[in-house]
């Protein structure tokens, strides 16, 4: 029941005609939930405007549509409204110009704990860094628990979602920045990188680390330094070690 408890506090849009009129209206939209094997033209139109409309669609059984239910007249669809509306990675980088700084990115490859991803952004936003970047599947999305988790820090801080990573890399490469992946075989040890050119810091997976074509998309593996008996650090507090170090490296104060 923990997935049911995180999103216990979501703005939940339930009902067909609530669904509809919310996408039409250009309601942000973090995820939607539709019965599987539905077989209707209504059900199937409001699924491919979601779609058109970039948002991610899940069907599932309609015991689990029950399950997340508020109003118990969901009728097979139930929107995820997302805490804040997504930026594009153009914005991100817009917001470095503005501010006159080379692009610090954080780049999340997959991070599917949505107070992983929430402490990332807080993290990312008090370290100065311009912008978040997270795949449009298999990875958590702008949630209530999220924008809790960030303190906030989703309202001032871009977060943009692709829907593929490795091709992004290869997309920031060739803008100029450099790719920075966190790994604990990394070749460059934590304070040989040089952070203070555009670059965009990789975070991976809780589990998993990061995937093999993201990790090829990088110009550089970082390793952090590990003096204690446990061998790695999780998602979030990597991200903060990095974002800070690039802070000092910049002239932060």
């Amino acid at each position: 029941m923990r997935e049911f408890e995180d999103r216990a506090p979501e703005r939940l849009i339930e009902g067909r005609n609530a669904v509809t009129e919310a996408l039409r209206a250009g309601v942000p939209v973090d995820k939607l939930y539709a019965a599987r094997g539905e077989t209707d033209h209504t059900l199937g139109r409001i699924i491919a405007q979601a779609k058109k409309a970039g948002v991610v669609v899940v069907e599932c059984d309609r015991r689990k549509l029950d399950a997340m239910s508020e109003t118990h007249s969901h009728q097979g669809v139930i929107a995820v409204a997302a805490a804040q509306a997504y930026a594009t990675v153009e914005d991100i980088l817009q917001s470095a110009a503005d501010r006159g700084e080379a692009p610090l990115i954080v780049v999340c490859d997959e991070i599917s704990d949505p107070h992983n991803l929430g402490a990332i952004i807080r993290t990312a936003e008090c370290a100065g860094a311009h912008g978040i970047v997270i795949p449009r599947r298999r990875s958590a999305g702008l949630t209530a628990v999220v924008a809790k988790t960030s303190a906030g820090a989703v309202s001032y801080l871009p977060v943009a979602r692709v829907p593929n990573i490795p091709a992004l890399l290869k997309d920031l490469q060739k803008r100029g920045l450099w790719i920075f992946g966190t790994a604990a075989e990394g070749a460059t040890a934590l304070y040989d990188a040089d952070l203070r050119s555009p670059a965009a810091i990789v975070i991976g997976s809780e589990g998993d680390g990061m995937g093999r074509l993201v990790r090829e998309g990088c110009d550089f593996l970082v390793s952090i330094p590990m003096k204690g008996r446990i061998s790695s650090l999780n998602a979030s507090a990597a991200a903060a070690v990095l974002l800070y170090e690039a802070l000092r490296q910049r002239g932060g104060d």
